[in-house]
C-alpha cells in the first residue's frame, strides 16, 4: 500500500484527503475480494470489482460515494499495470453507478416550525442546547453545508446586518443572510453559551465541541439527526435535508432560482435545478396564475 500511496502523491499529485479516501477503498475492495477467494491482484476479474460495488449499493451508500469508490479501484489497478503486476486493468470497463436524481427528503413547514417550538426552543443556559439551537438555526436559515457551517469563524458572523461570510467548494467564499430567529440563537450562542465551552484550543471558531476546540462535522450530524427524529412523520434526518428544506421553503415563497443558486454556492443553476423541485404549493400558484380555467 506504501507504493500505491506513492504513486497518488507523486505520480497523480492527489490531495492528502483523497489519497486516504483512495488507500481507504482499496483495502475494503481487496478485503472483500479476499472473501471472494481471491489471493494475488492478477486473480482479479471485472466480476469482482462489480460484484463488491454490488454489496455497497445494497448497504445504501450514496450514489457519489460508490462513484468515488468505483474510481478508486480503477486507480489501483492503473497502478499494478503500471508496475507490471498484472497484466491489464481489469477494472478499465467499471462503470460508476449514475448519481440518483431522488432528492432528501424535506421537512413541511409545519413540521420546521415544530423543529424550533419543541423541546429545542427550552434551552435556558445550557451551552449544548444554546449551540444546538443556533446550529439549527442557521443551517435551516442560510442553506449551508455541514463542512461550512464548522468553519464559520466568530469574525464571518456580522451581527448587525445578520450576514455570515461562509467558505465553500473550491474555498470560495460567500456571504449570505439569515433572520431574525437565528440572529437571535447566534447571540445566545454567543453571549450565554460558548464562553462556558471556551479554551485555548478554541481558536475564532464560532462553534466549539464540548472540549473547547472546533466543533467536528460528526457532533453536527449527530445533533440534527436528534432533533429530527424527535419529529413526527419525516424521513428527513441530517443537515443535508435541513440544507434542502431551506432551499425548497425559499422557492414556495417565490424566491428566484438564480438566488437560491447562490446563497447554496453552486457553481452551476443546472445543479440547483436537480436539488431544489418545483413544489406542489408553488406549482399551484403558478397555474391559477396562469391558467385560463383555473
Amino acid at each position: 500500500m506504501r507504493a500505491f500511496e506513492d504513486y497518488l502523491a507523486f505520480e497523480r499529485n492527489r490531495s492528502v484527503h483523497t489519497i486516504r479516501a483512495y488507500l481507504k477503498d482499496a483495502r475494503l475492495f481487496l478485503s472483500h475480494a479476499q472473501q471472494a477467494g481471491v489471493t494475488s491482484l492478477g486473480q482479479l476479474e471485472l466480476r469482482h470489482f462489480r460484484s463488491w460495488l454490488g454489496v455497497l449499493d445494497d448497504a445504501g451508500l450514496a450514489r457519489s460515494t460508490l462513484a468515488r469508490r468505483a474510481a478508486s479501484v480503477r486507480t489501483l489497478m492503473d497502478w499494478a499495470v503500471r508496475e507490471e503486476l498484472v497484466p491489464a486493468n481489469p477494472a478499465l470497463r467499471l462503470r460508476a453507478p449514475k448519481r440518483s436524481s431522488a432528492l432528501p427528503a424535506v421537512l413541511s413547514h409545519a413540521q420546521a416550525q415544530s423543529l424550533f417550538e419543541g423541546p429545542v426552543s427550552d434551552v435556558g443556559t445550557d451551552a449544548g442546547l444554546l449551540q444546538r439551537r443556533a446550529i439549527l438555526e442557521v443551517l435551516y436559515a442560510t442553506g449551508v453545508r455541514v463542512g461550512e457551517l464548522v468553519g464559520i469563524d466568530i469574525d464571518d458572523v456580522d451581527t448587525g446586518r445578520r450576514t455570515l461570510v461562509v467558505t465553500g467548494k473550491g474555498d470560495k467564499q460567500r456571504t449570505v443572510p439569515y433572520g431574525e430567529p437565528a440572529g437571535n440563537a447566534i447571540e445566545a450562542w454567543l453571549r450565554h453559551g460558548r464562553p462556558q465551552w471556551i479554551s485555548p484550543a478554541s481558536g475564532p471558531a464560532l462553534f466549539l465541541g464540548r472540549r473547547g476546540g472546533r466543533i467536528d462535522q460528526r457532533s453536527v450530524r449527530s445533533q440534527v439527526k436528534e432533533a429530527l427524529d424527535a419529529l413526527d412523520d419525516t424521513a428527513a434526518r441530517g443537515p443535508h435535508a435541513l440544507r434542502h428544506t431551506a432551499a425548497t421553503h425559499l422557492l414556495d415563497g417565490g424566491a428566484d432560482l438564480r438566488a437560491v443558486q447562490e446563497l447554496l454556492g453552486h457553481s452551476s443553476l443546472a445543479t440547483t435545478q436537480l436539488y431544489t423541485h418545483v413544489s406542489v404549493d408553488r406549482l399551484r400558484r403558478s397555474y391559477e396564475q396562469a391558467h385560463p380555467r383555473a
